[in-house]
């Protein structure tokens, strides 16, 4: 693959916005170990964060690429513009497939057990539009369990206090997905696709959004309560809910002008303060 071929794979999997499950993936690692994992430990959960998100993307833009060809919207994007065959595309979904068991075995047994798991969900997760408007909260089910797996890679066991923040994480992504989604109603609703946005109008897309980091909130401040977080995690929360809240008065039913800068540039900021204001209330 020459560089222009990777330089489009890259965009068509937006690499940047692997920052924004890498933090919560790091929070669970070091809530798990309430102190700093081994070098080994971060590199393996790093390389299968990055390979199972990249793959879980590349999926989801191959199984839509006949809607993606179809909206005026995305038809420029990487893949339905022609700039990428969709046989090297499944070949690199394999690859990163693989990296991922390796990874996951290099961590714990664990892991190489629940990896097949992980992948039926990110994979199952690019049909659900075609059947649930409940598909954005699958999708940060989806990006949820990578937190729930690094508790694992730490400790080899399966617990239930990850799953809390994991929640969070979930309710996270279901907001700004759903929030972005408003861009798509009426070709989602032609095309018989489901999604909230098509269902509830603009409006009430908006309103589920605010609701799902609302219970964003509640999550972080429950996993807080129940790992024995102290005050600055619990800042790092405040700090977090205040973008959330930024998010929802710049982007109001009529004028989604600014709906990518709010779920793209600076929600990403979300995991990064939680995690970094943790990883000062851990040290």
């Amino acid at each position: 693959m020459g560089l222009s071929k990777v330089k489009h794979y890259l965009d068509m999997v937006d690499f940047g916005h692997t920052l924004f499950g890498l933090p919560f993936a790091y929070l669970g690692a070091f809530l798990a170990r309430d102190g700093i994992p081994s070098a080994y430990q971060l590199i393996w959960i790093t390389v299968a964060m990055i390979s199972a998100r990249t793959a879980a993307l590349s999926l989801n833009r191959l199984i839509d690429l006949p809607f993606d060809k179809a909206n005026p919207r995305t038809s420029e994007w990487v893949l339905p513009s022609g700039r990428l065959a969709p046989t090297k595309v499944w070949v690199g979904v394999f690859i990163l497939l693989v990296i991922l068991f390796y990874s996951a075995a290099q961590l714990n047994q664990l892991c190489l057990k629940l990896a097949p798991l992980a992948v039926i969900v990110l994979w199952g997760y690019s049909y659900t539009k075609r059947f649930t408007w409940w598909c954005h909260l699958i999708l940060g089910l989806a990006i949820g369990i990578g937190t729930v797996g690094s508790w694992i890679a730490i400790t080899g066991t399966f617990d239930w206090q990850p799953f809390v923040l994991g929640m969070a994480v979930a309710c996270w992504i279901a907001g700004f997905d759903t929030m972005y989604a408003c861009q798509d109603i009426e070709f989602d609703r032609k095309q018989g696709l489901y999604s909230i946005p098509a269902r509830f109008g603009e409006k009430g897309a908006l309103i589920f959004s605010a609701v799902f980091h609302a219970f964003t909130v509640v999550f972080l401040v429950a996993s807080g309560l129940i790992l024995n977080m102290g005050i600055w995690y619990f800042t790092g929360v405040a700090i977090a809910t205040a973008v959330l809240v930024y998010e929802h008065i710049i982007v109001r039913p009529g004028d989604l002008s600014r709906v990518n800068f709010a779920s793209f540039k600076i929600n990403r900021y979300v995991g990064l303060i939680i995690f970094i204001m943790s990883l000062v209330d851990i040290l």
